[in-house]
């Protein structure tokens, strides 16, 4: 009777330590965690309020997990099947731990580069986060289950050099990514172009290749290796904004000085006035070419990024239109003159009506 009345207590006592451990974990989230949040949201770096939402509700369970650790020693079991548990409460506790740490490393990356402090949001830095995170977690597993690191790194590095030389385009790829992210002349949101076909916004660069996205919207998906070893435009480096040049022609009884003034004039009110284009700037022409039927020459303006270029020139050559219209100045079709001898023409005809002849009088003879 005694016996089972210490049992009875026993398992008692080891559930209130279990409890302590929920209710410890619980009072943890609730009552200092929200004040916390409170005080994060007061701070100017996003990254706190992203550490406490990433551990909000974890620790009730942490704590529960804690307070079956504690209690288990305590527990009239046997002691074989005590270690047996409390490894696996240890196990579950360090799984968990790491898989909130491995997140949150990431979530801070991503945050990093959304609030443009140089590093790059790109899948390739998530990954190498999280692998870097279950690395030091694996190890600590293994270590609190007894067993020696030093043999396990040993066999990863006989087997990582079997896998280095099987799996060599990938670990090329994945090495150049790393430079191109270190090396910043490739970032996400960029416009590249790298040939007449491929060409696009920067969405992502993973471990293995570089994702751009087209204006048509269709994805472009280049290996790491060749855009890292060719030769690529970056349409927002050094800066976003660009010239865009607009060709026009006049004809050549135009006045030079009234078409110039026409034209810069026109330019200045379309960047002034058109979404996108830069108001401190001064447009200017050059004229370039005498051609066959014009006087060409080049309307130099400016877009704030790549895309704006497409409605500034839209609208530029609506408006110059109009304004060349309103000061009678001719943009001339393209046409050429020629001369020709009009005694050639008429030795030429005299010489067809004579073989017409010749044809006739032999189809007669027949």
């Amino acid at each position: 009777m005694e016996q089972t009345k210490e049992l009875i207590l026993s398992w008692w006592w080891n559930l209130g330590i279990v409890g302590a451990g929920f209710i410890v974990g619980v009072f943890v989230d609730v009552v200092i965690f929200r004040q916390l949040k409170r005080l994060a949201v007061k701070t100017e770096w996003p990254g706190d309020e992203l550490i406490w939402s990433a551990l909000a509700k974890k620790m009730p369970f942490w704590g529960l997990l804690v307070g079956f650790a504690i209690s288990i020693p305590f527990m009239p079991i046997s002691p074989k099947l005590a270690v047996g548990i409390s490894r696996a409460t240890y196990v579950v506790l360090i799984l968990s731990v790491t898989w909130v740490l491995a997140k949150l490393a990431a979530d801070l990356i991503e945050l990093s580069s959304q609030s443009g402090s140089g590093t790059v949001s790109t899948t390739i830095f998530k990954v190498l986060a999280k692998i870097g995170v279950w690395g030091i977690g694996i190890a600590v597993l293994l270590h609190h289950l007894g067993v020696s690191i030093a043999p396990v790194l040993t066999a990863f590095g006989v087997g990582g050099l079997a896998v280095a030389l099987a799996l060599q385009d990938t670990l090329s790829n994945l090495f150049a990514g790393i430079q191109i992210i270190l090396a910043k002349q490739v970032k996400v949101g960029d416009y590249i172009k790298i040939d007449e076909l491929n060409e696009g916004f920067v969405t992502d660069i993973n471990w293995r290749n570089t994702t751009i996205r087209a204006l048509s919207n269709n994805q472009i998906v280049i290996p790491n290796s060749k855009l890292a070893s060719t030769i690529a435009v970056n349409y927002n480096m050094p800066e976003k904004v660009l010239s865009v040049i607009v060709q026009v022609g006049v004809a050549y009884d135009s006045d030079l000085e009234k078409v110039e003034r026409a034209a810069i004039e026109t330019a200045a009110d379309v960047m002034q006035n058109v979404p996108g284009g830069v108001a401190e700037h001064q447009p200017f022409i050059r004229y370039h070419t005498l051609a066959d039927s014009s006087i060409n020459f080049s309307v130099i303006l400016r877009a704030k990024e790549f895309t704006d270029q497409y409605l500034i020139r839209h609208e530029f050559i609506k408006r110059l239109i109009k304004r060349f219209n309103e000061e009678n100045i001719q943009i001339p079709f393209p046409q050429r003159v020629v001369h020709y001898a009009e005694t050639n023409t008429v030795f030429n005809t005299e010489i067809d009506t004579k073989k017409s002849k010749n044809y006739s009088s032999n189809n007669f003879s027949r």
